[in-house]
């Protein structure tokens, strides 16, 4: 079989090349929904996902996020996209230190940049604001209370010291109160007690600030900012957890206890009583009335309260038992009425 030969090229001219066909080696992410050979993919940066535009199924998690981070030092407002200056912390206040050498070959100059630098660096406002951030983390660290209750106190510091609302008060005064109020907007209410012995604070002082502190940001008597008053954060029922734990309870005595302090505050008994003292009595009532006997004194330990005080509101629950106790737990075997002793005043 013979094969014709090309003929040959002229002098001068040029070879025409021919277009060459190959694989398209393009990487594209198809929607496997859609497919759609020009996908419309979005990608959020705030969730990290790689996302289809036309249906929303998610094609990629984990994304790095490609876009320039601007970030702004300027101490006035305004758009200042610096990528340098100091640290910062929650509430924006640098941490950068400069140390000036004291080798300047005895001119004294070293001694006037130190003071020129310490002037301009740092005013004595911010230390002060600091070092009360610096004894809000150490205070709540010592009582186990999560960052987030001491972000929110350091918060309400700042606010309160930037309106100058307690001025002439002590410093721990006002850190207390700001950590019993972060307490109640976490929804880990601590007691005045409780807070007194931490800090060291006198609860005379410390109702003081907190009285000032919560008619300046507008809180319900004894609620949160998120709350109203009919369900204060640190009323009863929410101290019920610590309090059972502490006296090794069984779990149905808080449920139920919680289910009396309940009934009592529809019709109004121990009406006017502190949450601890409710919570006192309610337990030792419970308990009583479960078969599950703790003593009153066992319960003051705990709660902070006198024994005389947990008896009161026990008598005042053991006046109307029959509005407090359900048929059913009596028909279940759970509670008896005659297990409740007549408890006589002491005066």
């Amino acid at each position: 079989m013979a094969f014709s030969q090309p003929f040959p090229l002229a002098a001068g001219a040029q070879k025409i090349q021919q277009p060459t066909f190959g694989p398209d080696l393009a990487v594209r992410l198809i929607c496997p929904e859609c497919r759609d050979p020009n996908p419309n993919i979005v990608e959020e940066f705030g969730s990290g996902d790689l996302v289809c535009g036309s249906c929303g199924l998610v094609l990629g998690d984990r994304i790095v996020d490609t876009r320039s981070e601007w970030r702004t030092f300027a101490n006035d407002e305004g758009d200042d996209p610096s990528r340098v200056g100091a640290a910062s912390d929650l509430e924006g206040i640098e941490q950068l230190d400069t140390a000036i050498s004291f080798r300047d070959g005895g001119s004294g100059i070293a001694r006037e940049l130190q003071r020129a630098a310490s002037r301009s660096q740092s005013s004595r406002s911010e230390r002060n604001l600091l070092a009360a951030f610096r004894d809000i983390g150490s205070w709540c660290d010592q009582f186990s209370l999560p960052k987030t209750i001491s972000d929110i106190a350091k918060q309400l510091y700042k606010r309160s010291d930037e309106e100058k609302l307690l001025r002439g008060k002590p410093l721990e005064a006002v850190i207390a109160a700001c950590i019993f109020i972060a307490c109640r907007q976490a929804h880990v209410p601590r007691t005045f007690r409780e807070i007194c012995n931490l800090t060291h604070v006198s609860k005379k002082t410390l109702g003081q600030c907190y009285k000032a502190l919560e008619q300046a940001f507008n809180l319900a008597p004894g609620a949160s900012a998120h709350q109203s008053a009919t369900a204060p954060s640190s009323g009863p029922e929410n101290l019920l957890v610590r309090y059972c734990n502490h006296l090794d309870l069984p779990p149905n005595v808080q449920s139920i206890c919680g289910d009396i302090i309940v009934e009592a505050r529809k019709h109004g008994i121990a009406d006017g009583r502190s949450p601890v003292s409710i919570a006192g009595g309610a337990i030792y009532f419970t308990c009583l009335l479960l078969g599950k006997p703790k003593s009153a004194r066992d319960i003051s330990a705990v709660a902070g309260v006198s024994e005389g005080t947990i008896k009161l509101v026990y008598r005042l629950y053991y006046l109307d038992k029959e509005k407090l106790v359900k048929e059913e737990w009596i028909k279940d075997g759970k509670a008896s009425l005659d297990r409740l002793p007549i408890e006589t005043s002491s005066r």
